[in-house]
């Protein structure tokens, strides 16, 4: 599994505070490096660019997907087409992908997650 860490952040989804200068803050904590956001933990997430985003970096997303109806992918600064093979591998798990830059990203995640709706989201730290 592509994670720096067994053990995650959070062991609950939040809101993300703010963002940039390579990292994140949620839940009165801050965090260097890209996130994995489930419904029920905030993981480290190695990816540092789109290039990394396959099915092997979002193995938590596919083991967690009978809680998620979507996957929001924070891109970073880069416009990113996702390879219709995981596309079509997250069909096959009835998770929509949603790909946007990470600003846009952490914007619908937190309204999505204020509705208390089931998504979780891969987020791409931004300078």
């Amino acid at each position: 599994m592509a994670s720096s860490s067994d053990a995650p952040h959070l062991p609950r989804s939040a809101p993300i505070e703010a963002y940039g200068k390579g990292g994140f803050a949620f839940a009165g904590m801050s965090h260097r490096g890209s996130l994995l956001c489930l419904p029920d933990a905030i993981w480290a997430w190695p990816v540092k660019s789109a290039a990394g985003i396959d099915e092997a970096s979002l193995q938590r997303v596919f083991a967690a997907a009978q809680g998620i109806d979507t996957l929001i992918v924070g891109t970073g600064n880069e416009v990113w087409l996702p390879p219709p093979g995981l596309r079509e591998a997250l069909r096959a798990v009835k998770v929509v992908l949603d790909p946007m830059q990470t600003g846009p990203a952490i914007r619908t995640y937190n309204i999505m997650i204020g509705e208390r709706r089931r998504v979780a989201a891969a987020l791409i730290a931004v300078p």
